[in-house]
């Protein structure tokens, strides 16, 4: 549990639904940044073809939600700012480790990725989804248009990575049956 007298100076008190919002809206500019260079680690290590299609298709969209992230910014008349998205953080750091704990059996790797980037999704789902229901509270249409062009990108790559999986899922059962000790 975070302790509010380590609260870093540079982050004042929250007094108010927009500065809420704002808080949130440069954690979620934190946590896209941090994807973006987490998919292309992820695209280096990847196996599995349809996987890689995936990833090299969600990277251009990430590009393109950092993009419509920064005209959020811009149409609330503010610079982009990222403030430490510590559940991002978190959810890279996990993927990690299990890359590193899969990485000689190809097959348990890719699910592993895809596992990753599947939590990822449906973080990323649920922190655009609060971000629209503040912005429609503060009546900004533009805000709200842009950030439903990520939340549908995301609830899309979501879909595809569980359509996925259980081929994947499938690989790894097929591939490990014959090693287990």
């Amino acid at each position: 549990m975070v302790n509010l007298q380590e609260r870093p100076a540079a982050i004042t008190k929250i007094t108010n639904i927009q500065e809420k919002w704002h808080y949130e809206l440069c954690g979620m500019y934190d946590a896209e940044c941090r994807f973006l260079e987490a998919q292309q680690m992820m695209l280096q290590c990847v196996v599995n073809d349809q996987l890689q299609s995936l990833i090299e298709n969600h990277i251009r969209e990430t590009e393109q939600q950092i993009r419509n992230l920064e005209q959020v910014f811009s149409t609330m008349k503010q610079q982009p700012k990222r403030i430490n998205c510590d559940a991002a953080a978190g959810l890279i750091s996990d993927g990690q480790k299990l890359l590193l704990l899969t990485t000689d059996n190809p097959s348990l790797l890719d699910l592993a990725l895809a596992g990753a980037q599947a939590k990822v999704e449906n973080f990323e789902i649920n922190c655009y989804r609060a971000l629209i229901a503040g912005a429609e509270q503060m009546n900004q249409r533009e805000v709200v248009q842009l950030l439903q062009q990520n939340l549908q990108q995301e609830q899309q790559t979501a879909q595809r990575i569980e359509q996925h999986l259980p081929q994947l899922m499938q690989q790894a059962v097929s591939n490990t049956s014959g090693k287990r000790k």
